[in-house]
């Protein structure tokens, strides 16, 4: 089983790349299963996207956390359960803590979730990702710069075992980086 990871800055085209990744592997024959967190699926996911509309420490706070407890349901619930399983939003949501927490919690729960050589990190000019977030409907409390510099920076160090992945250019072009990846991983 392959477990692909597609994390990222917000607006970097995760939930993009990934469902072309499943279609890649869809045409070959292979099942896949695609998870996005927060998910819509179960109150974890439910309330982490509820409190990612709020404002305040408290908010940040339970996102975080019903953000972790959404991700680990997933993976308890697919694992192996599909040749592929894609997971958009993993490891990364702790970013958004500060630093020598969100340090702490990465290996903390690397500990006990999968990990894998499929892992991509969407990087993204906190400029550029704010340009994309401005056609959306909602807006989410880290979607300003300075959130976005400080979760890009964080990121990028705890992002030190990923393929790190430019973004800046088209949806083709990400795609081929990411397939010229995939291919070679096998």
């Amino acid at each position: 089983m392959r477990l692909i990871i597609i994390d990222g800055l917000d607006g970097s085209g995760k939930s993009t790349q990934a469902r072309l990744v499943k279609k890649r592997y869809l045409d070959r024959g292979e099942t896949v299963i695609l998870r996005e967190h927060p998910s819509n699926d179960n109150p974890y996911g439910k309330k982490a996207k509820n409190a990612l509309l709020g404002r305040g420490k408290v908010n940040k706070i339970k996102a975080s956390l019903y953000y972790a407890m959404d991700v680990i349901r997933s993976v308890r619930k697919y694992q192996g359960k599909a040749d592929n399983i894609i997971m958009v939003r993993y490891l990364m949501g702790v970013a958004y803590l500060p630093y020598p927490l969100a340090k702490i919690l990465y290996h903390f729960f690397t500990l006990f979730l999968p990990t894998s050589e499929y892992m991509f990190f969407l990087d993204l000019e906190p400029e550029e990702s704010l340009g994309r977030m401005s056609k959306r409907d909602e807006t989410e409390m880290f979607e300003n710069m300075d959130d976005l510099i400080k979760v890009r920076k964080k990121a990028l160090k705890l992002a030190k075992d990923w393929n790190i992945i430019d973004t800046s250019g088209s949806v083709n072009q990400v795609q081929r980086d990411i397939n010229a990846i995939l291919d070679e991983l096998g």
